[in-house]
């Protein structure tokens, strides 16, 4: 599945998680690091809005589908992918880690949620082993020293597994200018995962997230913020089903 902006093309090129599971082993293996982004209906509004962040997408190695809009549209244009959040590939890329006796990093979100989801990990990923756990104060520069001291800190690690929670468009910044800095280090963006692990953010039920209401627990939690973000979402939903359709009468992908 395939979105263009500018002229530029941000593919989901990893469509199941048989495949993101077959890939990182073989980089892990290779001592070779990767950017992993999941992309989501939010971000498809901010690509076209903002050169950085594009920019920052087309340095990502991975991209999953995180949102089932995205889901929708890829079946849509017959090049199906399946559904991959962020905040559910926590624990299996920890696990993952664990048994390739990989160190886990940990990036963003607040020094006590920071230490809860490391509890959590440990617990539920037995024998992981824990890197540099930090998190960035207020107004932190993906792009300024304190990040260049952090990629400093990663690149010591070697072959290491970093989960970035810092929101986009600053984690997808920072993923990217780490491939650069820190280019053993593999860089999962992974927005609120981390929160949730600890329950510093309430993830919506199971019911909810079955019949793809989640962004609606959400925006209930938080109206002010997430109403506005929403709203731009359902906007783009027109011209990207347009897209799609393109992209179904184009033939396979």
């Amino acid at each position: 599945m395939e979105f263009r902006f500018r002229g530029e093309t941000v593919s989901v090129n990893v469509p199941t998680r048989a495949d993101l599971d077959r890939v990182l082993r073989k980089r892990f293996a290779a001592g070779e690091g990767f950017a992993l982004a999941t992309v989501n209906l939010d971000h498809l509004v901010k690509l076209p809005a903002s050169e950085a962040f594009l920019s920052a997408y087309l340095q990502q190695d991975l991209v999953v589908a995180d949102g089932r809009p995205v889901v929708w549209l890829s079946r849509i244009a017959r090049r199906p992918v399946e559904l991959m959040p962020g905040s559910d590939l926590v624990m299996p890329l920890c696990r993952l880690a664990a048994e390739l006796d990989i160190p886990v990093a940990m990036v963003g979100s607040s020094p006590q949620a920071l230490k809860d989801a490391q509890e959590v990990i440990s617990a539920q990923a037995p024998g992981v082993r824990f890197g540099l756990i930090h998190a960035p104060p207020h107004g932190f520069d993906p792009e300024g020293d304190a990040a260049d001291a952090i990629f400093g800190r990663l690149a010591a690690l070697g072959p290491c597994l970093c989960f970035i929670a810092l929101g986009a468009p600053k984690q997808e910044v920072f993923a990217g200018r780490g491939r650069r800095l820190a280019p053993q280090a593999g860089f999962a963006s992974v927005g609120a995962g981390l929160d949730f692990l600890g329950n510093h953010q309430r993830r919506a039920p199971r019911w909810m997230r079955a019949l793809a209401l989640e962004w609606l627990w959400r925006a209930m939690l938080s109206p002010m913020r997430l109403v506005p973000r929403y709203l731009a979402c359902f906007a783009i939903l027109p011209r990207q089903l347009r897209a799609a359709m393109r992209l179904r009468h184009s033939g396979p992908g």
